[in-house]
């Protein structure tokens, strides 16, 4: 079962309010007091290289205005014939209906003040994206880490924490400032590991949790943009090059009786 998370709550990092891999997620044994957050050991990750394709980039800004402006009519061109929606384990597409309408329902679409148009929005603006395993020629965004599960799985036990606790940087060295403002000392940088985030209560990031309160493995609490990080196992929005250009390709995510 693939458990994901919605790009459009991406700002819930701050919160720590997010659905993760459930490898992760394995209840842990009761303990006889709560382990208080401090240094930990870092379990690496590997992120795939990035895509250098400019048609792509234009593909986004396409896509992008389309999503800005609430345009089904011309965001139906840009949806692949062979779209595929897999919300868990099945793509549960009709492939009699027009790929657009399968789209319009996955990423919720329809009615007037739909908020999936938002979500596409946020899609198109994500730049790091992955090949799809299953998929020759598939890319999805946003990129997913790759590391060793069990190390993750012994991490959760000896922090007593889940994965609601742990993102990954999108990039090795993301700065961690002081505070949750961007003029505020640098005081450590992130590695590329899985990070420990923590609650974050702080009135000056309350409003618009642009930040994301995070512990370095050396033990260092701090704050990160938001865009900077991502959890695991997130819903992706997908990619394909046809011979007129790119399209979307199919979406790993949303509710199935939606």
């Amino acid at each position: 079962m693939r458990v994901r998370f919605s790009l459009m709550l991406i700002a819930a990092l701050a919160l720590g309010a997010f659905a993760l891999r459930p490898s992760l997620a394995q209840p842990q044994p009761p303990q006889a007091a709560p382990v208080p957050p401090g240094s930990y050991k870092p379990v690496p990750i590997t992120l795939p290289p990035p895509l250098n394709d400019p048609s792509f980039d234009d593909f986004r800004k396409r896509l992008a205005e389309v999503a800005q402006n609430k345009d089904r009519a011309a965001l139906a061109p840009l949806v692949s014939a062979t779209f595929f929606w897999i919300p868990e384990d099945t793509d549960i597409a009709d492939k009699k209906l027009p790929a657009i309408d399968n789209l319009t329902k996955a990423l919720s679409l329809g009615g007037a003040d739909a908020l999936g148009w938002d979500a596409l929005a946020a899609y198109a603006a994500e730049s790091s994206t992955m090949p799809d395993p299953q998929r020759s020629g598939v890319i999805c965004a946003p990129v997913e880490a790759r590391f060793d599960e069990k190390a993750a799985e012994e991490l959760a036990t000896t922090t007593q924490t889940d994965a609601s606790d742990w993102v990954f940087p999108i990039s090795d060295g993301v700065e961690v400032r002081a505070d949750a403002k961007k003029d505020t000392p640098v005081i450590d940088k992130l590695g590329l590991y899985l990070v420990r985030i923590l609650p974050d209560d702080s009135p000056l990031n309350a409003v618009h949790a642009t930040f994301v309160k995070v512990m370095t493995a050396a033990g260092k609490v701090g704050y990160v943009p938001v865009e900077s990080v991502l959890p695991i196992g997130g819903e992706q929005l997908c990619y394909v090059k046809e011979a007129d250009g790119w399209k979307i390709a199919g979406f790993f995510g949303g509710e199935a009786n939606q």
